[in-house]
């Protein structure tokens, strides 16, 4: 299938690099506006047309897909535009700022049978779906927290504060562990640099039978942390996306109650082995447009569908809400 690319930016590169890995797909168009990324795209693709303008793109009756990775606030016209013109569209995240935005895009989508996706990379992440794999057979027990920390220095966004865009990442991977929305959300955040842009911010979501997630989002770190800490009743979960080789760990370690007696709480801990599973070290950015690929081709939803993406949002707009109210609980 012939497709063209909408943004050459940092994350661009990275798609690019996929598509014409993929032995499905052929890069037909790369767009951008931008003198020095359309100069560096000619230079590594010598094949590929890169050009600045997106109607070219959308009157090729060739073109059978559309990658968008440009900024946020541009998302939701230029999808519109590509569903309208018959071309399956996969979004960088995240795929639009507003609800009635992704019920819109939905709508079209289905009225023309096109394939709808958002990148949300980290579910096709290895480590993420060993850890899915790890919690769904209950070797953990019951999971009661979630404590993610995704921060470091810059870089800033004109458009989305923090939240929209490093705890996008969190919340997919949440959401995908958990396979449900919260009960309730609450944030706090601030604006050192940019009135209205949380340049941090501190999200806590709380689910049934005693739940909680806590999520740390910066920009404005000295050092770059990328680190999950899952909190099972049996066992304990450590993903570190930095480490180079061992990014996931098991702790066999848990926390004991010996509430016989109710005058006097009695707290005992088992500390056991560590355990360091395998799991897929493949790209999970080319798993991604593989899965876009292939839902294209045999018809059926990708595994990042709009509805992945709806529940992210409402997360989102919800800890936006609580962050203006300083941090009152906002119902889901």
């Amino acid at each position: 299938m012939n497709v063209a690319l909408i943004g050459y930016g940092y994350w661009g590169i990275n798609l690019a690099r996929n598509v014409v890995q993929n032995s499905k797909m052929t890069l037909k168009y790369i767009v951008d506006t931008n003198k020095s990324r359309i100069d560096l795209a000619q230079k590594t693709y010598s094949g590929v047309s890169v050009i600045a303008e997106f109607d070219v793109v959308l009157k090729d009756p060739n073109i059978d897909a559309i990658i968008i990775a440009t900024n946020p606030a541009s998302h939701y016209e230029l999808a519109k535009k590509s569903l309208q013109n018959g071309k399956h569209t996969l979004v960088e995240k995240p795929m639009v700022t507003e609800m009635t935005q992704a019920e819109d895009l939905h709508e079209i989508a289905e009225k023309n049978k096109l394939t709808l996706m958002v990148d949300h990379t980290f579910m096709y992440n290895g480590v993420v779906r060993k850890m899915k794999q790890i919690i769904d057979s209950d070797d953990i027990g019951d999971v009661k927290y979630i404590d993610a920390t995704r921060i470091n220095l810059g870089i800033f966004q004109n458009d989305i504060n923090v939240l929209w865009d490093l705890a996008t990442h969190d919340l997919s991977i949440v959401h995908f562990l958990m396979g449900s929305l919260p009960n309730t959300v609450s944030a706090i955040g601030k604006c050192h640099i940019k009135p209205n842009i949380e340049n941090i911010a501190y999200l806590i979501l709380q689910y049934d039978n005693d739940v909680i997630v806590h999520i740390h989002s910066s920009w404005m770190s000295p050092v770059k942390i990328r680190k999950m800490l899952i909190g099972g009743d049996k066992k304990m979960i450590v993903y570190d996306d930095i480490e180079p080789t061992e990014k996931l760990k098991i702790y066999d370690s848990s926390i004991i109650l010996n509430n016989e007696n109710r005058e006097q709480l009695l707290v005992d801990y088992r500390i056991g082995d560590v355990f360091v599973p395998k799991y897929n070290t493949q790209e999970p950015l080319a798993l991604m447009i593989q899965d876009f690929e292939q839902s294209i081709i045999t018809n059926r939803k990708p595994l990042s569908d709009l509805q992945s993406s709806i529940n992210v949002i409402k997360i989102l707009k919800a800890a936006q809400a609580s962050i203006l109210h300083k941090g009152r609980e906002i119902q889901l």
